[in-house]
């Protein structure tokens, strides 16, 4: 018989520490927590601070040990290279411990950091769990990232090595990794001794082209070659598992701090109770492990829960169809979907009676999950009539790690409203604010937040700067993580969460900083000032749209500006910015004391009603803009 939500959440409630504490016994620990939470250095929050465990050992050893090691574990399918390879358990731990040792006898262990900026093939998964099993703290950047923003996590992280790939792979094209590492290795400040390099066919950079800088250039087939396995190293629970960089709104990355037990727990009770996935079934989570939901549903929650994990080196369309994913899940027999909103709707866009869906069979498919921006009700719509399973929408943070909202699967699925993530998962108290901190009643549109202590699982606190971490999450409404969010709890008790209340954009389910991008534009030799904001797109989610107020006497065409600016944003930030629209415009509009009215010019651009505030300076310059914001207004 089904467990009941509201049961389960009522008691996560009532009695966290007690409750935590039993799903802790789902996890190996060398030394087994006896205490829940550790409250002394609140807001800040550390569970099962007298616990001791290897999380890699978690994911690996200990299904081998119980007799599981033939079972596939990672299953790498490159719809760019036509090459399909699985690892078994066995041969998983083998890999991992063996590249452990690689590292070990760099000199890398104990709370060392190591950055990882790989595509997605098997080196990726093996790397995270390399340094999970030596204690060591790895930090994935997203392969896709310029080399400035590399250099910048560079300087925060201070890795003690950077593991990365000759290259990696897009529909189009290939893209070089090397020189984009030794650039970033220039403009960093840190000096990082190792760098290691897995050999991929085809691309023109080798370790030998970058022999004469102040880093060593190492090969990993060379290293591995002559390595042993090494064992993997217990380690407290508060210690650190790895750093995720977020945008922050001043264009500075935050860096998130998962630590290693809580996170364990959370992984394992989440597959089972969230995604109803366990031992012997298999999930595909079309991401990458440069994000949260690659970390969390990738490799760490399949594999603490004993499934196979479906590592897909390719896009939702182009490599070579719409038809990709139904490839991917009629191959591997995939029993759960995890994707994001904008891959459904580019599937729906190329095919949009699904046509290409009669050519697979896709029968073992029981749920498709969805995050990473808003589920929009046609999308939703459209997903359910053409694969005829549940699609369960839900919502979380790079912060959180792990869902705050969803449907529980595993637990006692729930009657779904189209647009709602469904209800809190246990662990997350969740309450909709007002501006002083006050909860409002049921469908009453406010801020998001959740009631301290957040759940296992969570971020600790930002890499090096609790007062960051402080400042950013907890000061706004004490006693609550605030998670910059706007939204509603209805009658029901289900959430809506109605867009962001910073800065910071969701373009295809990755977080951009407008901050970010206002600085790349005003650093434009023609650029006075510049605003970048957010407009509601039926594919991306989001798209980032910019004004630009010229200086005196520029002379430049708008297309001219236009294309330099476009440039500067993808070699500065990268192309996941998708920086394409800007816009001239005489003046920004401004409140008395300097701050430029930017929701009020998104709600313009998106067509929705708008009240232009008693502070602004000049009312006429809002009337100025509207046909740039919203053309034909």
């Amino acid at each position: 018989m089904s467990r009941s939500h509201s049961e389960t959440y009522a008691r996560s409630s009532s009695d966290p520490a007690g409750f935590w504490l039993e799903a802790a016994a789902g996890i190996d620990w060398d030394t087994v927590p006896e205490t829940a939470i550790d409250d002394s250095a609140a807001p800040i929050y550390r569970w099962y601070p007298d616990g001791m465990l290897n999380i890699c050992h978690n994911a690996l050893d200990r299904h081998v040990q119980a007799g599981r090691g033939d079972a596939t574990a990672l299953a790498y399918d490159s719809a760019m290279l036509g090459i399909r390879h699985s690892y078994s358990y066995a041969e998983l731990l083998h890999e991992v411990a063996t590249f452990a040792e690689v590292l070990a006898a760099r000199g890398i262990g104990k709370g060392n950091r190591v950055l990882i900026y790989l595509p997605m093939i098997p080196q990726a998964v093996i790397a995270m769990l390399a340094c999970a099993r030596i204690g060591a703290v790895h930090s994935v950047v997203f392969g896709g990232f310029a080399p400035k923003e590399l250099a910048a996590r560079i300087d925060d992280a201070t890795p003690a090595a950077i593991i990365t790939a000759t290259g990696g792979m897009e529909p189009a094209r290939r893209v070089e990794y090397l020189p984009a590492v030794a650039t970033a290795l220039d403009l960093a400040t840190h000096r990082v001794p190792d760098v290691i390099v897995g050999h991929r066919d085809g691309f023109t950079h080798a370790t030998a082209d970058f022999a004469d800088t102040d880093t060593t250039w190492l090969d990993w087939d060379a290293l591995v070659a002559t390595a042993v396995p090494a064992a993997a190293v217990p380690v407290r629970s508060t210690d650190p598992l790895y750093v995720l960089y977020t945008s922050g709104t001043t264009g500075s990355p935050k860096g998130v701090v998962r630590d290693t037990g809580s996170y364990a727990v959370a992984m394992n009770w989440s597959m089972e109770n969230i995604y109803g996935v366990g031992a012997g079934d298999t999930m595909f989570t079309a991401s990458d492990v440069g994000w949260v939901v690659g970390h969390s549903y990738i490799v760490y929650g399949p594999l603490i829960a004993e499934a196979t994990t479906v590592l897909y080196e390719g896009k939702p369309v182009g490599t070579p169809d719409a038809g990709a994913f139904w490839r991917i899940i009629e191959d591997h027999k995939v029993d759960v979907l995890f994707t994001a909103p904008t891959a459904l709707r580019a599937i729906r866009k190329a095919d949009p009676e699904a046509e290409l869906l009669a050519d697979h069979v896709i029968s073992t498919l029981r749920a498709l999950f969805v995050a990473g921006e808003r589920l929009d009700p046609d999308a939703f719509t459209w997903a359910g009539e053409k694969l005829g399973v549940p699609v369960i929408d839900n919502w979380w943070q790079t912060e959180t790690g792990w869902p705050i909202a969803a449907n529980p699967l595993g637990l006692e699925p729930l009657p779904i409203k189209p647009g709602s993530p469904t209800v809190p998962v246990p662990g997350f108290r969740v309450a909709i604010l007002d501006g002083f901190g006050t909860p409002v009643p049921a469908g009453t549109e406010g801020n998001i937040g959740i009631e301290l202590p957040l759940p296992p699982g969570t971020l600790c606190t930002l890499w090096g700067n609790d007062e960051r971490f402080i400042s950013t999450y907890l000061e706004q409404f004490p006693g609550y993580y605030a998670t910059g969010d706007s939204g509603y709890l209805d009658h029901d008790g289900y959430l809506f969460v109605m867009g962001r209340t910073d800065d910071v954009i969701n373009v295809s389910g990755h977080r951009i900083s407008t901050g970010a991008l206002e600085q790349v534009l005003s650093s434009h030799r023609h650029v006075a000032e510049c605003a970048v904001i957010g407009l509601a797109d039926a594919l991306t989610g989001q798209r980032p749209s910019g004004y630009v107020v010229l200086k005196s006497g520029a002379q430049i065409s708008e297309e001219e500006l236009r294309a330099e600016l476009v440039a500067m944003v993808r070699d500065q930030i990268g192309p996941v910015a998708d920086f394409r629209e800007v816009r001239v415009v005489e003046a920004l509009p401004k409140t008395r004391s300097g701050k430029i009215l930017r929701k009020t010019m998104r709600e313009i651009a998106d067509g929705r009603p708008y009240v232009v505030p008693s502070t602004i300076e000049d009312p006429a310059v809002v009337e100025a803009l509207l046909p740039f914001l919203r053309p034909g207004a």
